[in-house]
């Protein structure tokens, strides 16, 4: 019934149910516990079976303004993992000659290969903790010395581009942004052209440029790669702000960047596993230099169905820690459902023995694996998985997911979805207020046939006051809502904005999944619309002290 307000759009919206379909039969436990999901770009989902599998006692919705509460399970159940220790290498050496590998890897990252519609003749694959593992691997082995300038293409703070900044700054790097001009945010192309177009005579450097813009949902042409690669710059493209088969419209025949970055939770749209990829141009190789690096490599299968049981730890950060592994005893009968990028293994007969031993746990939660990562300097790592006995076959299923939607539906519903969110949003306006006030600010391109699936806003009182975003995400949290947050950064501002110049600009921001639909946007705009109640933040902070809460924080 919802789906008759999409009015012109919905006989072509309703051409896209088989995403439904995926969503009716594995995660209908978002319709069960009355749970809206936007933050499909800082983490995936679990499948309902997987947290039967985990036999989670933590609630199945959890909020976003905060971590998890920590996962407990049951005392005759522990799920299967794999222990990820690091390997010590040289990136050029290991670009140029290879290394051994597991059969898990080798078919692991041929999957992903095709996925990314890569070449094995062109490009070398090896997979990193995370994004910022992967950036500052980059970062660590790019020739700065020579090579001086890093110029990067971000319109909001990036945890992977900040740590690649300071890694190039170490090495002597000079560094300069693009910017984005307030308030549509569009690149300010002038500038951008004059950065790249340097008439120095010394070598240009590294390009960070990522297509889209994982806050804002803006989308930057491929042109620009071209120009930087003429004027002789390496360009590394970020791919980690793309969905699911986006990867399909990257030309990447046509303009060959020497890096290219994905991370496993954005490009599969699933799995919120720390797994990022970096692949490396073989003719480009020659330019790194011999800098000690860590990667993943599985050495065999292990145990049936595999999960992650580490918890997720707040900001992105690395947490060393020292725990003893028990022996695991596993109940052939669960069969958890893995729509994750990794794969799911069926053996028979299988147990492990795990040895003590020191691990990093690394926050994104994967819900097919446990990080569990021996202590080392840095967080580039290594897999191991052991193995049982009997025959091991490989599931890819989040993958499998995608290929069967296509990139035409895909990316069709998605633009149905955001376009009618930002339509609806920005029709909400203060009723009493003498300029009828708009009630949301969207930061970024507004209704557009070509943009990203995210959005970055505010919400402002009938006086036209930002209300504390803090707040926002908090009443979101309490109606089963999970938004995320973020800054916007690197904004030029013209002469008439001046006055807004020094503000931070914090946002509530939200991405839209293949697993989103009409009732999720539609229940956000219903949340939203509460604001126009002048008395909303106040009458609800006494309906919960009314409830006898211990903390009231709005």
């Amino acid at each position: 019934m919802l789906n008759d307000l999409f009015d012109g759009t919905k006989s072509k919206y309703s051409q896209t149910d088989q995403a439904d379909k995926i969503r009716e039969q594995e995660y209908y436990h978002l319709s069960l516990s009355n749970h809206v999901y936007f933050d499909y770009v800082g983490h995936g989902l679990f499948s309902y079976s997987q947290q039967r599998s985990h036999s989670w006692k933590a609630p199945v919705a959890s909020t976003s303004s905060a971590s998890p509460p920590p996962r407990q399970y049951s005392s005759g159940l522990e799920p299967q993992f794999f222990d990820i220790s690091y390997k010590t290498a040289s990136l050029r050496s290991q670009i140029q000659y290879g290394g051994q590998e597991s059969e898990l890897e080798y078919k692991t990252q041929r999957r992903i290969m095709a996925l990314m519609n890569l070449s094995e003749d062109d490009y070398s694959m090896v997979f990193t903790a995370n994004q910022p593992s992967a950036f500052k691997l980059v970062a660590d082995s790019y020739p700065f010395q020579s090579n001086q300038n890093l110029l990067t293409v971000y319109d909001y703070e990036n945890e992977a581009v900040k740590v690649m900044i300071q890694a190039s700054k170490n090495r002597g790097a000079r560094v300069m942004t693009a910017e984005f001009s307030w308030p549509s945010l569009r690149l300010h192309s002038g500038k951008l052209l004059k950065k790249v177009r340097r008439k120095s005579k010394d070598k240009r450097g590294l390009f960070v440029f990522p297509l889209q813009s994982r806050m804002t949902g803006a989308r930057y042409p491929y042109l620009w790669m071209s120009m930087a690669q003429e004027n002789g710059w390496h360009v590394l493209l970020d791919a980690c702000g793309l969905g699911p088969k986006d990867m399909e419209t990257l030309g990447l025949s046509l303009f060959k960047p020497d890096f290219l970055v994905c991370s496993f939770f954005k490009v599969f749209g699933e799995n919120p596993s720390g797994f990022c990829c970096l692949f490396v141009k073989k003719s480009s190789s020659s330019v790194l230099q011999g800098i000690k690096w860590y990667r993943y490599s599985e050495a065999c299968p292990q145990l049936g169905d595999l999960h992650q049981i580490s918890e997720e730890l707040a900001n992105d950060d690395v947490e060393i820690e020292e725990r003893t592994k028990q022996e695991m005893h596993v109940d052939h009968s669960l069969q958890g459902s893995s729509p994750g990028p990794i794969f799911r293994q069926q053996t028979s007969e299988v147990t492990s023995d795990l040895q003590e031993t020191k691990e990093i746990s690394v926050k994104h939660k994967a819900p097919e694996i446990e990080e569990s990562v021996t202590s080392f300097e840095s967080s580039k790592s290594q897999i191991i998985a052991r193995c049982g006995s009997g025959h091991s076959h490989l599931e890819y299923r989040g993958l499998d997911h995608a290929d069967s939607l296509g990139l035409i539906l895909i990316s069709t519903r998605e633009r149905y979805l955001i376009n009618w969110l930002v339509n609806a949003l920005m029709s909400l306006q203060h009723p009493r207020s003498e300029n009828r006030n708009p009630l949301v600010r969207i930061y970024g391109p507004k209704v557009k046939f070509d943009r990203g699936p995210a959005l970055a806003f505010n919400i402002f009182d009938w006086k036209g006051t930002r209300i504390d975003p803090s707040i926002v995400q908090k009443l979101a949290d309490r109606n089963n809502i999970s938004l995320s947050k973020g800054f916007l950064f690197h904004i030029w501002f013209p002469d008439k904005y001046e006055h807004e110049k020094e503000q931070i600009i914090e946002t509530r921001t939200l991405a839209l999944g293949i697993l989103t639909n009409f009732e999720d946007i539609y229940r956000l705009w219903a949340f939203v619309s509460r604001f126009l109640d002048a008395d909303f933040v106040e009458k609800e902070r006494w309906r919960y002290t009314a409830l006898n809460q211990m903390t009231v924080e709005v």
